[in-house]
């Protein structure tokens, strides 16, 4: 059988996916590569990977896509890696930066800037190179991923996107899912989320993952793993990814 190509996010968020995927009987049918969420959507979109933890935000603009997992990246509330930081207060704010790693985190500000802020403001591209801590007053910014350990505490003012949403909404947010583009087979789906479960059965084992350079403690992790992050794509998950996919149609954040 030719692996399956799949293509997991770099972030501490998706620890726990690796380590089951790295250890799980499916270990021998795929190949595994980490990058950027929007990277991951890139390669799922182009064929370069046939499974891809995508942002949700890019299933509005897929013709075919297959939610193959019971699994994925959301929050209940407070996510704590997703954020607006400011050295401005937010009443203030004018222009937001736009951060290209992940298309769900920015396409949640524009919907909240939209639907429960009632403001308009100036949207700019915060390309690889942009330094967020060299941002002039009035401007704010988009900050995903462990990026978040590391210069969250540079701002004078955050605001949690995930509980931002909670409060707009009621419901949790869902981040990103497992997609593909074609129907994979049932056998092969069943193993990947057993996988899956088995590595977020073992969640607090991702601490193994930190390199030497790591911007969070394990403690940090445990505790983000544990009390941020939610993996489970239930019923209200599902209501909620609706909810957000409606909103991108409605206020056309995706062509």
């Amino acid at each position: 059988m030719k692996k399956i190509r799949v293509s997991a996010v770099k972030y501490i968020n998706s620890y726990p996916f690796m380590i089951g995927l790295r250890d799980g009987e499916v270990a021998s049918m795929i190949e595994l590569e980490v990058c950027h969420p929007s990277e991951c959507a890139d390669r799922l979109i182009t064929g370069a990977s046939d499974i891809g933890l995508i942002p949700v935000a890019m299933i509005a603009s897929m013709k075919e896509y297959h939610i193959i997992s019971d699994y994925c990246l959301s929050t209940l509330g407070e996510v704590r890696t997703v954020l607006l930081v400011s050295n401005t207060p937010f009443e203030k704010v004018r222009k937001i930066y736009l951060d290209y790693r992940s298309r769900s985190s920015v396409a949640l500000c524009r919907i909240l800037a939209a639907k429960a802020w009632k403001r308009e403001f100036q949207w700019l591209p915060a390309p690889e190179d942009f330094d967020i801590t060299a941002m002039t007053p009035g401007e704010a910014a988009v900050m995903i991923g462990d990026r978040c350990f590391e210069y969250a505490k540079c701002f004078a003012h955050k605001t949690d996107l995930g509980l931002e949403w909670k409060k707009l909404t009621g419901l949790p947010f869902v981040f990103a899912c497992w997609v593909s583009s074609t129907q994979l087979p049932e056998e092969f789906i069943t193993l990947f989320n057993k996988a899956l479960k088995e590595g977020i059965d073992r969640k607090n084992e991702a601490v193994a993952l930190l390199t030497d350079d790591a911007v969070a403690t394990p403690a940090e992790v445990i505790d983000y793993l544990n009390n941020n992050i939610d993996f489970h794509l239930d019923k209200t998950k599902k209501v909620a990814l609706s909810r957000f996919i409606g909103y991108i149609n409605e206020l056309k954040l995706i062509t």
